[in-house]
């Protein structure tokens, strides 16, 4: 029974990958103008997602410590070398126009990991209770709203087409079905596998926003397009805050 309703609760939050395609039916001329708006709030989202929820937990779990520093070094040079690769990669194929972004790689990587960490979380609650399972759950698929719509606009922004978008976010979300699996098989508490993923993520977030999305936004000069990209920023972070009062 416990596995069904698990199963059952990852299924759910996994298909709020969908929801990014509600914003985006319009023609792929006329969505331009919002994507460096959807970029700057997933950037500000993923910075708010490090510092308001995944490293004040890594910090409670481990405590300010100098492997948990580490794990999140390990993490940023990890991303670094992945990136160094993909872009290598990228660079020598005879028709690397036809290829992915190494920006959409690695927000889906990163993201993947996230949504693992999700269903690691669901499971281990479930594990303690029904009730905690089904407010653990509801928890996640709030805080995946408005990650999954910035994650859209990212990967469009890439230059992904909408059905590959969709078809790659949902695979991505779908790894919170493998963390809620692996922590159902093997019995273990959902904080035996956080603690060692969720500072790799923070790692990561902290990378892909950094050095992808960010930087692309500094390619808008215009002082109106910039201030947008501001106020979404901030709404990124603001909309993470937020989700403090349902935890």
């Amino acid at each position: 029974m416990i596995w069904l309703f698990v199963l059952g609760s990852v299924i759910v939050v996994s298909l709020i990958s969908f929801i990014g395609l509600l914003g985006f039916q319009a023609e792929n001329d006329r969505m331009r103008p919002f994507l460096l708006v959807l970029v700057s709030f997933s950037a500000g989202a993923l910075l708010g997602d490090v510092f308001i929820h995944l490293l004040p937990e890594a910090v409670e779990e481990k405590g300010l410590t100098l492997p948990l520093s580490l794990w999140i070094l390990g993490s940023i040079l990890v991303f670094f070398v992945l990136e160094k690769f993909i872009h290598w990669h990228h660079c020598h194929l005879p028709e690397a126009h036809q290829h992915m972004k190494p920006l959409a790689f690695m927000n889906l990587v990163g993201d993947g990991l996230h949504n693992f960490i999700d269903g690691a979380m669901i499971a281990g609650s479930y594990l303690i209770s029904l009730p905690l399972g089904f407010a653990t759950t509801i928890a996640v698929a709030l805080h995946e709203i408005p990650q999954e719509i910035g994650d859209f606009g990212v990967l469009i922004h890439a230059g992904l087409q909408k059905s590959k978008v969709v078809f790659l976010n949902f695979i991505s979300a779908l790894t919170a079905i493998l963390g809620a699996v692996i922590v159902l098989g093997l019995g273990v508490s959902s904080a035996s596998v956080t603690g060692i993923l969720t500072p790799f993520t923070v790692g990561g977030f902290l990378y892909i926003a950094g050095t992808d999305l960010i930087p692309e936004l500094h390619k808008e000069t215009n002082p109106v397009s910039s201030l947008i990209q501001l106020i979404s920023f901030i709404g990124g972070i603001a909309v993470m805050l937020a989700l403090l009062l349902i935890e």
